[in-house]
This record gives structure tokens, C-alpha cells and sequence, in this order.
């Protein structure tokens, strides 16, 4: 049995709201970085309830975000190997070293215990990896950086709208960093933002993003530019530009809706595959979490890539989420402890297709053809 169309992995899920906004914008013939992106900002911060800054994309969200706050060459952090390359990149794009560390087996989040083996005195701080949208125990995470005078940036690219003890993920902690790519929770083509309470971060953030020309953001929100400027800072072309914001702020009135159907479907994938003996589903409550992507575990797999491409006859798109970065060659370190959870995990691992224009009968369908190949 195939399925008639294919059931895609990711996709950007967009309405005639958010092509009207961006018709708006190139109407109004200012496409960098003005209003639209001001008003953006403005929503987002009611929505996390503390100020959030916009930059190009979830990337430069971390790599500002650790500059923001004095790490740079000769410094440490604390990041897992399992992410995507972007945490390990905006780190070492500071000149800082990024230090892979252990995931637990059950979550496949930061593994605090793990992460204090790695410490030195070149530590300067600690990135959990909200992978999938899960955050697993914060304030373990918290108490381990007070603990050991660390900064803590959360790469919360997969967990816009996740909540922790009743509050938002980006509403409470150090810093927080968004990614807003095509396929991402909330949207806006490309785009990030920052959330924090440190004005002082938050003032090297709005500078910075604008390759370092002081105070520019003010020019930029009243449609002008800055002729004459002084740079104290290395600064970087990174700033959000109208037509993102505009797909942003239409997102963000139906996110709502977008998120309960992640959710729903999500939930349903763990109904649907609770039963097998070899197929684990992550240890997620999505009542709290908005998932980004569906991750399983299944135990005793041999071929993955055969397994992949016999959904793929069935239109069934997969994905793996991720290859460790301590596999790649640019990161690559052979005084590195061993990290044998996250290498075991990594042959494991099957992403199945999650997004809001899914239905049930599309998760209904991948489950049982998984079902029947494992």
C-alpha cells in the first residue's frame, strides 16, 4: 500500500494571511529592517512577557547572544553533541570552543551529570538543546551554572511554545534563542530572536546586529539611517528584515492553532506506537511540550537507511536528527571523554513526518507502515 501523495517530513505551513503581509511590505517599498520588525519584536515580547530581540536567524541568535555576553577565544562551552551543527558553529564562530557533552538516554536532552565531568576552568557556560521541544529538568541545568558561575543560553530553536512549570520556555532564565527557518514551530522565512532580562546584553545584541553602529536600531524603527556613527564592537549583518517580520506577526496570531495541532499529532504518533517492542517514542508530555519534530528510537535497528527508503516507496519522507557534531571533522577531538549514550542513540534514531497541515489519517498511515517494517 502506498500512500497517494507524499507525506512530507517538514514544511512551512502558510496561509493567505502571511502572503498579504509580505504583499504589504513590498507595496510599501521598504523591505530591511523598520517597523514590521519593530512590531514584531513588541509581540513577541508581550508574548514571552520579556524583551526579545530579532536577528536573521536562530544561528546568529546564539552566536549574539554568547558574544553579548563576553565569550570569546580561549573560552569554553558546555553544548550537546546532538544538535544540529548551527549551536556548534555559533559558538566557535566567537572563537570560543564548543565542548560536546552526553545526552540522557530516556530524553535525549543535556546530560547534567555528564556535562560536570567536562568542566574546566575555561568554562564560561552551559547551551541546554531543547531537542524536539523537550527541555528536561531546567533547573537542574540552572543550578549546575549558579553552581559554577556559568552563563546559561538555551538553544530553544525546537521549543517555541513549550512551556516548563507553567511558563513559557523564554519567559524565566538566562537567555533564550530562537530559530524561526521555514519548517520551525513559528515562522518567518528565516529569522530569530534572543529573550533576556541582561540589559546589557540586550544593548550589544540591537548594536551588533547591525555591524556594530551604535544606537542604529532607533534610526532603522523610524525609517531612517545613521550618516555619521561610531563602532566600539565587532558587529555583524544580521538583522531582520521587514518582509520576515511580516510573515512573523501573522504566524504568531494563529500559532495557537498550529501548536494544539502539533500537539494532537504528536500524541497520537504515542497512542499509535506505545505497543511495540522495539519502537520508542521520546519521553515527552505534550501537554507542555509543542513539538518541532517526532523523534522514535528503534531498538535492534540494523539499517536505517534501508528502512528509510522502504517508506519512501510508500511516499513516507523520514529524516535523522542528528549526526553528532563530535563525528565532524571540523570539531573532531581525540581527548574527548567518550559520549556512548549519544553514540548509541544516533544508530537508533528515525524522524517521522510532523507538521500542522498533517491529518490523522497521514499519522495513522506512517505509524502502521513503521509498524510493519521493524
Amino acid at each position: 500500500m502506498k500512500s497517494k501523495y507524499l507525506i512530507r517530513l517538514s514544511k512551512s505551513s502558510i496561509g493567505d494571511a502571511e502572503k498579504e503581509a509580505v504583499i504589504g511590505v513590498l507595496e510599501r517599498e521598504y523591505l530591511g529592517m523598520g517597523k514590521e520588525v519593530q512590531h514584531f519584536e513588541e509581540q513577541l515580547t508581550d508574548y514571552f512577557g520579556r524583551t526579545a530581540v530579532c536577528v536573521v536567524n536562530g544561528t546568529s541568535a546564539i552566536h549574539l547572544a554568547l558574544q553579548g555576553c563576553g565569550i570569546g577565544p580561549g573560552d569554553e562551552v558546555l553544548v550537546p553533541s546532538l544538535t544540529y551543527v548551527a549551536s556548534f558553529q555559533a559558538i566557535s564562530a566567537t572563537g570560543a570552543k564548543p565542548i560536546p557533552c552526553d545526552i540522557e538516554e530516556k530524553t535525549l536532552l543535556l546530560d547534567c551529570n555528564d556535562a560536570a565531568k567536562r568542566i574546566t576552568a575555561k568554562t564560561k557556560a552551559i547551551m541546554p538543546v531543547h531537542y524536539s521541544g523537550g527541555v528536561g529538568n531546567l533547573d537542574q541545568i540552572y543550578q549546575f551554572a549558579n553552581n559554577n558561575s556559568l552563563r546559561v543560553i538555551e538553544d530553544a530553536a525546537h521549543a517555541f511554545g513549550t512551556t516548563y512549570n507553567g511558563v513559557k520556555v523564554g519567559g524565566f532564565g538566562d537567555i533564550a534563542c530562537f530559530s524561526f527557518d521555514g519548517i520551525k514551530n513559528l515562522t518567518s522565512g528565516e529569522g530569530g530572536c534572543i529573550v533576556t532580562d541582561d540589559e546589557k546584553v540586550l544593548k550589544s545584541i540591537r548594536d551588533a546586529r547591525l555591524l556594530g553602529v551604535e544606537k542604529d536600531t532607533e534610526k532603522r524603527y523610524s525609517g531612517q539611517r545613521s550618516w555619521e556613527f561610531d563602532v566600539i564592537s565587532q558587529g555583524w549583518r544580521f538583522h531582520m528584515s521587514n518582509v520576515m517580520a511580516a510573515i512573523g506577526i501573522a504566524q504568531l496570531k494563529r500559532f495557537d492553532e498550529t501548536a494544539i495541532k502539533r500537539q494532537k499529532l504528536a500524541k497520537l504518533y504515542d497512542r499509535l506506537l506505545k505497543g511495540s517492542n522495539r519502537i520508542k517514542p521520546l519521553n515527552r508530555d505534550y501537554d507542555t511540550v509543542v513539538p518541532h519534530i517526532y523523534v522514535v528510537r528503534i531498538q535492534g535497528l540494523e539499517n536505517r537507511q534501508l528502512l528509510q527508503a522502504a517508506l519512501l516507496d510508500q511516499n513516507i519522507q523520514t529524516g535523522v536528527h542528528y549526526q553528532p557534531n563530535h563525528f565532524l571533522s571540523f570539531y573532531r577531538d581525540n581527548s574527548t571523554l567518550p559520549l556512548p549514550v549519544t553514540e548509541l542513540v544516533y544508530q537508533q534514531i528515525l524522524t517521522l513526518p510532523l507538521h500542522p497541515d498533517l491529518n490523522e489519517s497521514d499519522i495513522e498511515f506512517v505509524a502502521s507502515s513503521l509498524l510493519s517494517k521493524v
